[in-house]
């Protein structure tokens, strides 16, 4: 079949050029061997001067570990915190590896809604409610996978507030931190008192489009860090010396490629959600980050699921259920809009030609 994909979290384009000739030169230069499993100092000191250029504060290097991807970080960071019984508040819909990994340290993983009404962040009371003397850590995910919703800079500081008044640890997972459209997303890195109590997990995945290439990090508490090293160690050895060295120049090189992609991602997510809005039955925020449009389809009388079958079968149109992010997204689809102007109208003609039968019989 002639399939368009919508389903894949990933940016349609390649890595920049001067990233892979740094990748290229590190290996013709031997970079090629085993190395510190926290990551090589070099590299670390970047990333601390990176979020000291986008989040304001001061950190050290030795506080910076880098992994293949962001995803193992998380794991590994939330093995090392939780343990039975504790509880672990996460956004919901989710990005699936926060529950997966509370369920392996036998934590209980507790959701708190996105609000669509409230642009999908947190209703902050209902997040307090969900507070129990077993919980031990707030997980954060702004841009937001799949929503695209951003928390704004008081939910930030209210968060903090929370996470301060019962003692808690908050994961900020920050891979989406330079996809944004209108003004930068808030961390909670950036609130005074959270440095010692907030982990921010980032990466290169999506930003310098190097999904391939599994490179993330964590800047994390001083007492945490040799923890997760240790997991690190004791799992994958060290992330690639190439690759790392591949990520000063993402980090320290021309951001030309990278501003251009959203530039361009802009354009196509107007596109995407223009589109959306104008098939029957389907409503689509606006998302203020990432690039996924994340439409309500409860309209057309089908769930998520049977929607994303019939688009596939029918349609020829690829995208992922809401409800693949947990039940709180049963009524709604997520598309990624990383894609060609051409796939994205051809998606929209697609689907609203399969949307038309289900609303006129809904």
């Amino acid at each position: 079949m002639d399939i368009v994909h919508l389903e894949i979290g990933e940016p349609c384009f390649n890595t920049p050029d001067n990233i892979c000739q740094a990748g290229q030169q590190a290996i013709a230069d031997g970079h090629t061997r085993y190395c510190n499993s926290q990551g090589i100092v070099s590299l670390r000191e970047e990333i601390a001067q990176e979020v000291f250029r986008t989040r304001g504060i001061e950190v050290s290097p030795d506080r910076v570990v880098v992994g293949s991807g962001a995803k193992p970080l998380i794991f590994f960071s939330l093995l090392a915190l939780l343990d039975e019984g504790d509880e672990a508040i996460y956004p919901a819909p989710l990005f699936p590896v926060f529950q997966s990994a509370i369920g392996f340290a036998s934590a209980v993983a507790v959701p708190v809604p996105l609000r669509e009404e409230l642009d999908f962040r947190f209703d902050l009371d209902e997040l307090r409610s969900r507070i129990t003397p077993r919980t031990k850590l707030i997980i954060l995910n702004s841009p937001h996978n799949p929503t695209g919703g951003v928390l704004s800079k008081s939910d930030v500081e209210e968060i903090a507030v929370i996470a301060r008044e019962h003692d808690l640890l908050v994961l900020s997972d920050e891979i989406y931190d330079h996809m944004y459209y209108d003004e930068a997303p808030a961390s909670i890195m950036s609130v005074d008192g959270m440095s010692d109590r907030a982990l921010l997990v980032g990466g290169f995945s999506k930003t310098y489009a190097m999904t391939g290439w599994r490179l993330g990090y964590a800047v994390m508490p001083d007492w945490l860090v040799a923890t997760v090293v240790r997991l690190i160690n004791s799992s994958t050895s060290c992330t690639p010396q190439f690759v790392q060295v591949a990520g000063i120049e993402a980090l320290a090189g021309d951001q030309g490629d990278s501003q251009t992609m959203m530039r361009v991602l802009r354009e196509r997510r107007d596109l995407m959600v223009d589109g959306l809005n104008s098939i029957p039955g389907v409503s689509c925020k606006v998302p203020l980050g990432a690039f996924y449009a994340f439409p309500n389809i409860s309209q057309l009388g089908v769930s998520s699921a049977d929607l994303a079958t019939v688009l596939l079968e029918e349609g020829g149109v690829a995208t992922l259920p809401g409800t693949a992010f947990g039940p709180e997204g049963e009524g709604y689809l997520r598309l990624c809009f990383s894609t060609s102007v051409e796939s994205i109208h051809e998606a929209l003609d697609r689907f609203r030609r399969v949307a038309a039968g289900l609303y006129a019989r809904s």
